[in-house]
């Protein structure tokens, strides 16, 4: 996933958040991190397989036009440059991959309860 496409609406919705929702969406950002971060896990470890996104770069022949100064078109030869993403497969030590998913569960635990307090205080601190 592309982070800048994600960042953007997120800031719009930011702008548009009450305090409470501003506060609630600071405390619990990390929270949604991690349990992102243990659905892919448990995603690669289901497939057997992690998804990576590499990006590729080709260069096409095409036609390109313009217009003179007297204002008559015409075209020419040129190349285009086009990236794109595309998911690839990779290998992973599914052992590894298993102790990183125990891990990141056993944060997940701790830090659960120290959002739930996180957020009640940012109930009482913005009634609405």
């Amino acid at each position: 996933m592309r982070p800048a496409l994600i960042v953007l609406p997120l800031v719009a919705l930011t702008a548009c958040a009450t305090p409470r929702e501003q506060c609630i969406n600071d405390v619990t950002r990390e929270t949604r991190i991690l349990g992102s971060l243990i659905a892919e896990t448990e995603g690669n470890i289901a497939r057997g397989y992690a998804l990576a996104e590499r990006q590729q770069v080709r260069t096409i022949d095409t036609r390109c036009s313009g217009s003179t100064p007297d204002g008559d078109e015409f075209t020419f030869p040129c190349t285009e440059t086009q990236t794109f993403t595309s998911t690839v497969p990779m290998a992973i030590d599914l052992n590894a991959e298993r102790a990183k998913l125990a891990s990141l569960q056993e944060r997940y635990g701790q830090l659960q309860a120290t959002s739930n307090q996180a957020v009640a205080q940012c109930i009482r601190v913005h009634p609405e």
